[in-house]
């Protein structure tokens, strides 16, 4: 592992100064995905900044009749709590559904939305990518592609966005709220939060420099019937080939976003208009402008027989 410094911030404006004084510094708190990286050379920050002492560990109630739910919430006490379970049951099954129970008690809400969009030749140094090396090439382009994206890719990229709570997040509509370096704070939509590869796919989200999440704000519950489903090579431990997120309501209305085929979570609200009338209706507008290669394809058909299980679910809930 390459030599770094360490330090613990006291504040989240203290954090966030520190990291856009510091230069390749870097945020730490459960470290399930940073610290691997390290490891493996492909995140070499020069100084971490612990932010584990920062009390961004509590989920209360809005105002408005939501959630606010700090930044340092594990992934075990955000899915286990009552409120997320009774109100907000499609997180609560997201996050089940990804990592192992040791990870999700490290694992964090910010540093979950944060891992890094990635696939096997981002992990592979001795390949060129574009997201470890800017200008290096895609390796994966022409390569071995089954797991990758079949939207929303560049030609620079086209790895998918691996996580499972960000899906849910998205379909909620959440809301990320931060604090810049001069202590301002602003809320960005999770819909606005990650990017796509475009020419700079080294580039996972729309966090200015210094940037640190402080919590994640869920609307008022929509009610409804929340599923998520999550199709994958093994039944634990593995990303989504494909998967669901759905809020349905008896007249058959609802919200999707779908995981495992873009470079951040995929949602297009248009789409959902169709819900009633099907899984095919619905497939169609979600994946206009799909370019899946030869590897990748089965994801297609894939996404509308997942949808369409959802919807089938939905009307026997």
């Amino acid at each position: 592992m390459i030599p770094f410094t360490y330090a613990r911030a006291k504040t989240p404006a203290e954090a966030a100064a520190s990291a856009l004084q510091t230069p390749g510094a870097k945020f730490i708190a459960g470290g399930t995905n940073l610290l691997d990286l390290m490891k493996l050379q492909i995140e070499t920050p020069r100084h971490l900044i612990d932010v584990g002492d920062l009390k961004l560990d509590r989920i209360e109630a809005t105002p408005e009749g939501g959630l606010r739910i700090g930044a340092r919430v594990t992934n075990t006490n955000l899915a286990a709590d009552a409120r997320v379970r009774r109100d907000y049951g499609v997180l609560t099954r997201a996050i089940v559904a990804g990592a192992s129970g040791q990870l999700r008690n490290k694992a964090t809400t910010a540093g979950n939305l944060l891992q890094r969009t990635r696939c096997p030749y981002f992990y592979d140094t001795n390949m060129a990518c574009n997201k470890r090396r800017p200008g290096s090439g895609c390796s994966a382009i022409g390569g071995y592609s089954r797991q990758l994206a079949v939207i929303g890719v560049s030609d620079a990229c086209i790895a998918t966005y691996p996580g499972d709570m960000a899906v849910a997040m998205r379909v909620l509509d959440a809301t990320v709220e931060t604090v810049k370096p001069d202590g301002t704070t602003r809320a960005v939509p999770i819909v606005d939060f990650h990017r796509l590869p475009g020419d700079a796919p080294h580039i996972d989200t729309n966090l200015e420099a210094g940037e640190l999440i402080t919590a994640v704000t869920l609307p008022k519950p929509v009610g409804g019937t929340h599923i998520y489903r999550k199709v994958r090579d093994r039944a634990s431990y593995a990303y989504a080939l494909v998967s669901v997120a759905g809020v349905i309501q008896r007249d058959g209305s609802g919200r999707i976003a779908i995981g495992g085929i873009a470079h951040k979570p995929w949602r297009v609200e248009a789409a959902e208009a169709h819900l009633p009338h099907g899984a095919k209706a619905v497939a169609a507008q979600l994946l206009s402008g799909a370019k899946p290669t030869e590897d990748n394809a089965f994801k297609i058909p894939l996404v509308e027989r997942t949808l369409a299980a959802v919807i089938a679910e939905a009307r026997t809930a």
